[in-house]
């Protein structure tokens, strides 16, 4: 086995145990949240608790070694060796520390997907977004050293050797010239996707605190990333609401204080405003999510939010997913009424979020029917 070729299996055994150590602590990865906060564009670091990385060590002084040399035990080699009689308490040894590593998003989805046995999503609709994408596919004369494609080169100057009789096959050399050497080139090719859009919905009032937006913000960190998996051009579109609704950004989303009462109508009166105005049902893959601690300001208000889902919003979408968290102040009864409505609806899915530890089991409600 050559070199190279030990480091990419190490590597491969190396990526083995950060998927491991990730699938055992996946349920307090998604309880805590701390991989939200460790989010680049692609990439997420995750904290890996007890790896042994691979380190040079030095060998015994008695037992020789290279740079040894000549001398005569006890003379004194360098700053580091104590002095004879002379104590020394501070403790020598590294201690154990915890590592982050990197871990693609896309990795990420399918380590969650594999854990939650969630099933694949089957879009529905045209396939309109045309992504290009850049592959090397080709070969050219003419280009950098790191495209050089050894394989090909060799091919080329085979064909040239045997063309002209140079080719001795009891001598077997070949030696490529410069009209041999080919390069890699790349082809430019555009792939058509699924469109998809995610509306997240928010009560913000005076019953919805800090840990229960902390909550939704976790979930739809696993949301997002499960969905982003799923499908290539996804879109992000995020309301808020207590008596009246207002389309925000993310940041918004998360962090705007709470106050006023809910009327949970306002807030899908909006979302059908958005569809109707840019994602045609035939078009687009369409997932609505509610958050709410279950008050709502009146019954007349709960029915309307009812013909607004059965009208609208449920033809034009996958799914419709309400998430209800637990609150101190929350009466919790918008999930009853919900469930009561839509018994046995495939497209409708509620959650009770009671706690952090509770949003494990409501992602897989969620997203565990793979519509």
């Amino acid at each position: 086995m050559t070199e190279l070729n030990k480091i990419k299996q190490d590597h491969r055994r190396f990526k083995q145990i950060v998927r491991g150590k990730i699938k055992r602590n996946l349920r307090k990865y998604m309880s805590q949240g701390e991989l939200t906060g460790k989010q680049g564009k692609d990439v997420v670091k995750v904290p890996i608790p007890r790896i042994d990385i691979p380190r040079f060590r030095y060998g015994d002084k008695n037992t020789g070694g290279v740079g040894q040399g000549e001398g005569e035990p006890g003379d004194v080699i360098g700053q580091g060796d104590q002095a004879p009689g002379q104590g020394g308490e501070a403790g020598s040894e590294e201690g154990e520390h915890g590592i982050e590593v990197d871990v693609p998003l896309d990795e990420l989805a399918e380590i969650m997907g594999e854990e939650l046995e969630l099933p694949n999503i089957e879009p529905r609709g045209k396939k309109r977004i045309e992504t290009i994408r850049e592959k090397y596919s080709g070969l050219r004369r003419t280009g950098p050293e790191s495209l050089r494609h050894f394989k090909e080169t060799y091919k080329e100057a085979l064909k040239r050797q045997m063309a002209l009789g140079d080719y001795d096959p009891d001598n077997p050399v070949i030696l490529p010239t410069k009209e041999d050497v080919r390069y890699r080139s790349w082809k430019v090719t555009e792939l058509p996707e699924s469109n998809a859009v995610i509306l997240y919905m928010m009560d913000v009032s005076g019953s919805m605190g800090d840990e229960q937006k902390e909550i939704v913000r976790i979930e739809s960190f696993w949301i997002d990333t499960w969905l982003r998996s799923q499908y290539k051009g996804i879109e992000s579109r995020y309301i808020i609401h207590d008596a009246t609704a207002k389309e925000v950004d993310r940041h918004t989303f998360f962090h705007t204080r709470e106050s006023g009462g809910t009327m949970i109508s306002s807030a899908y009166k909006l979302c059908m405003k958005i569809l109707e105005k840019d994602y045609p049902a035939e078009e687009w893959n369409v997932y609505p999510f509610h958050f709410s601690d279950g008050d709502n300001w009146s019954v007349d208000d709960t029915a309307e939010c009812m013909k607004i889902l059965n009208e609208g919003v449920l033809p034009r979408a996958n799914m419709f997913c309400y998430g209800q968290v637990e609150s101190p102040y929350g009466s919790g009864q918008f999930i009853k009424d919900l469930d009561e409505h839509f018994e046995g609806t495939e497209r409708v899915t509620l959650s009770e979020i009671k706690n952090r530890d509770a949003i494990y089991d409501s992602i897989k409600e969620f997203l565990g029917k793979g519509l």
